[in-house]
């Protein structure tokens, strides 16, 4: 009886003990930097219960069964098991640590290297299986979306030396540095820079497709606007770090769009290896690695997992590029997607961490390192708002999203800000009171901006201080621009110059008026400018006046010396929408009087009769739509991104014949279309069509000329192997194409490829001519083709386009694009060249 109660006794004592249940949570961090850790695995040791870390490192285990310890693992750290206590509710946290253990070498030798093939791979037929999916794991299978967006962005000075550190200037200033773990990206000093934030509410709508976005709050760091555009600091950085969708086709990285190792056609340019099956998790998840089939074209390598219940979906992300891809200044880069699951089933994108380093030498110095983090909350589907909610542009921001305080950001920020990032708003602060810095960042903005800030007046820009031109002689200048400092409202250029070979003052001034409150340059821009100018013109160089004077424009080849003096009065106003259209209405009188190898002269009775000037008056009307277009932002300029959304310009022009001493009447319509295509690794395209007609009869210099460029610059947006004043013409139409490369061909040979150089094509083509009415030829009244030396030089395209084609190289010590130019059309012209070779710099990824 004895042993027969023992035995219940033992056989009782477990149930009793653990008939409560037992409940563990905590929070997973990495002991380096003790980030949170998503996706890590968490089960019950001796059993299949278990889950995941959310994208905020927390987890949560509970359990009836008899359990004595919790197991984390993940890749890539080493595994941990932990004691807890049976039938009790208990947190317990965990840092892990990388796992640098080095394995013993194994060689395997074999008769037959096995190839990698598509056929009969399972990880192949997974990956299609995800391709197959994608859509119905997009957000934009929902009829309706919505969530809150937090994002933060930070860029440090990265890599730093204790010497470095330990600068007389930073002497006081050593709480601006920041430490961490030396493997970590970025190394082991850091010194913060920027910083910054945003909350948004986010909505989707189906049909008719819509996606909005309302910022709600933004802070950021702001410097002395005397030496920094914040504007356009948010603006590049904002572009540098974009969203990553891994469900599209191509994603976007620093100006580039590399193919997503889930595109539709990833199988024919990635490996992909099933490495790992997580089966103590719900769903149960396949690890899928994959890399480029070679490592030097422009794609991602890293891993996904796959979620096997059906879904086929992403439920986290790791990617990364391969040191040889001919990506410039980038030392490392990574991005963690992490997904989770919604009410419907289906898996969304929940929180997002793409962090890069940047280094001018990618083994060793200091450099930058920026991270950007992106939480999703509050996500809700198939929940319809009023239509208003979607109209108006795809991002608007709330009036006071500027204005909100520490207050409200301790309260709406998802997590607490990193010990290094907590007091960056402040120190930044400090640190602009270093003399040493301001000196510092005056010289940064002189060298990189071209002006010298004096406050309210800025002078500038430094490169049209001096020019020479055959016409002019020795030109020297000296101008500037009115500051955000003098007026949001108000904005005055001007700048006088004087030419010592034609002893002639020239001078330009213009004053702006913002309708909007708001810097003229600011989008959308409400505007109005008057301007007078008087100054040397080349017909058919197409550079902005105030710039055409650039030292390098000192430096052409062949006979130059075609001018005109050029008196123009200007009246704009333009009027930019939130949806990217806009239209511009102009008032123009412009004087034209020949100069330097330049003569205006008729026809009359048979005798050479001189013309002194040309005078009209024209109003034009611009209608203009970009949508979804973005600007590098700044104070006192703004410059489109190529984007590959199209932009349309369309412009009608028309002369009045004794409006302000106007001497004709004419109409001329031009229509343009310009785009950019992306083609992942094989880099991109840009496409600028243009086409113009010009009524009513007219003298050759208000006809089109043909924008010729006679200088060594490689002009994009100019014929590079056609003369000044070469062609003209009534009506044409015109494409230019530009395809870049990026290294794809020059990647795959050894000692090209350690060179980072990237190949270049381009074309040019121009088709027109001019009607009878319009042909000196055939009217003697009208003013006569110039000559020189007896010979004709300006010509009309009724024989054929005029062409050109280009082979180059570009990212020649990261900065240099050196083009091969060939002239196709029209070689018998005298001075025609046939061959050019052409430089431009260029600052890119």
């Amino acid at each position: 009886m004895i042993k027969g109660i023992l035995l219940i006794l033992v056989t009782l004592i477990p149930s009793i003990l653990f008939a409560q249940q037992t409940i563990v949570k905590g929070i997973i961090t990495d002991a380096r930097n003790h980030e949170t850790m998503p996706a890590v695995t968490v089960s019950f040791e001796g059993t299949t219960i278990g889950t995941g870390s959310d994208n905020n490192g927390k987890y949560q285990l509970v359990t009836d069964k008899a359990v004595t310890h919790i197991k984390i693992t993940t890749i890539g750290y080493k595994t941990v098991v932990k004691e807890i206590i049976p039938g009790k509710a208990q947190i317990i946290n965990v840092a892990l640590q990388a796992d640098h253990q080095v394995l013993a070498e194994v060689v395997v030798k074999s008769a037959k290297r096995a190839k990698y093939t598509n056929r009969n791979n399972p990880a192949v037929e997974l990956i299609r299986k995800v391709i197959a999916h994608k859509e119905q794991n997009r957000v934009e299978n929902y009829d309706y979306a919505e969530y809150k967006q937090y994002e933060k962005m930070s860029f440090y000075l990265s890599d730093l030396s204790e010497k470095f550190k330990e600068k007389k200037i930073f002497k006081n200033y050593q709480f601006l540095f920041a430490e961490q773990d030396s493997d970590a990206m970025g190394g082991k000093i850091l010194l913060p820079i920027y910083m910054e934030e945003k909350l948004s509410d986010n909505y989707f709508r189906k049909a008719p497709y819509a996606k909005k976005q309302i910022i709600q709050a933004n802070k950021q760091v702001k410097y002395d606007e005397n030496f920094v555009d914040n504007e356009g600091l948010k603006a590049y950085f904002n572009r540098m770090y974009m969203d990553i969708e891994i469900y599209d086709n191509n994603i976007p990285l620093l100006g580039n769009e590399l193919l997503s190792p889930i595109a539709d056609g990833a199988p024919s340019f990635y490996k992909f290896f099933i490495t790992d099956t997580i089966k103590d998790v719900s769903p149960q998840l396949i690890e899928l690695s994959f890399t480029p089939r070679n490592t030097t074209d422009m794609l991602f390598q890293g891993r996904i997992y796959i979620t096997m219940d059906g879904n086929y979906a992403v439920q986290r992300a790791v990617l990364t590029v391969n040191k040889n891809i001919n990506l410039n200044f980038v030392r490392q880069m990574q991005t963690i997607l992490s997904f989770e699951k919604t009410e419907t089933g289906k898996y969304r994108l929940s929180k997002s961490d793409l962090k890069m380093d940047f280094g001018l030498n990618k083994n060793k110095g200091g450099g930058v390192f920026g991270e950007r983090v992106v939480e999703i909350n509050d996500f809700a589907v198939n929940k319809a708002r009023p239509q208003e909610v979607y109209n108006g542009p795809a991002q608007m921001i709330a009036f006071n999203a500027t204005e909100k305080g520490d207050e409200f950001w301790k309260v709406n920020r998802p997590d607490t800000l990193k010990p290094q990032e907590a007091n960056i708003y402040k120190h930044i602060d400090s640190l602009q009171t270093i003399p040493s810095f301001k000196r510092t960042m005056k010289l940064i903005t002189l060298f990189v901006a071209g002006y010298d800030n004096l406050g309210p007046f800025e002078v500038g820009p430094v490169n049209t201080f001096y020019q020479y031109n055959p016409v002019e002689g020795f030109r020297l200048r000296l101008g500037g621009r009115t500051t955000t400092t003098l007026s949001k409202r108000y904005y005055f250029e001007t700048y006088g110059a004087y030419g010592f070979r034609d002893q002639k003052y020239k001078y330009f001034l213009s004053g702006t008026y913002s309708l909007n409150d708001k810097s003229i340059y600011s989008f959308p821009q409400n505007y109005i400018r008057a301007s007078v100018q008087h100054d040397t013109k080349i017909p058919g160089l197409e550079s902005q006046f105030v710039q055409e004077d650039n030292f390098l424009m000192s430096f052409k080849r062949g006979f130059d010396e075609l001018y005109t003096y050029n008196d123009v009065f200007r009246l704009d106003y333009v009027h930019e929408y939130l949806s990217h259209f806009s239209y511009k209405i102009e008032l123009k009188s412009w004087n034209q009087a020949p100069a330097g190898a330049l003569y205006f002269h008729n026809i009359v009775d048979g005798q050479s009769n001189t013309i002194n000037d040309l005078q009209t008056t024209e109003v034009m009307a611009e209608l203009r739509y970009a949508p979804h277009e973005k600007f590098y932002q700044g104070k006192l300029y703004r410059i489109p991104i190529p984007d590959k959304y199209p932009i349309f310009t369309f412009r009608y022009q028309e002369g009045f014949k004794g409006l302000l001493s106007g001497q004709y009447n004419y109409q001329q319509i031009t229509a343009n279309i310009t785009k950019r295509f992306y083609e992942s690794q094989l880099g991109f395209t840009d496409v600028d069509a243009e086409g113009g007609y010009i009524f009513n009869k007219l003298p050759f210099p208000l006809l089109d000329i043909l924008h010729a460029n006679q200088s060594y610059s490689l002009q994009l947006d100019s014929y590079n192997m056609a003369n000044y004043l070469e062609f003209v013409s009534d009506h044409y139409a015109s494409v230019n194409i530009d395809h870049h490369f990026n290294g794809f061909f020059f990647n795959k040979v050894p000692v090209l490829q350690k060179l980072k150089l990237r190949e270049v094509i381009s074309f040019k083509s121009l088709w027109g001519g001019v009607r009878p009415e319009n042909n000196p030829a055939n009217d003697p009244s009208l003013l006569q083709f110039p000559e020189a030396n007896g010979k004709p030089i300006t010509y009309t395209l009724n024989n054929g386009p005029y062409m050109e084609a280009g082979a180059g190289i570009e990212n020649i010590f990261k900065v240099l694009r050196i083009d091969a130019v060939r002239r196709l059309s029209y070689l018998d012209h005298p001075d025609a060249p046939k061959w050019g070779i052409r430089a431009r710099v260029l600052v890119q990824f």
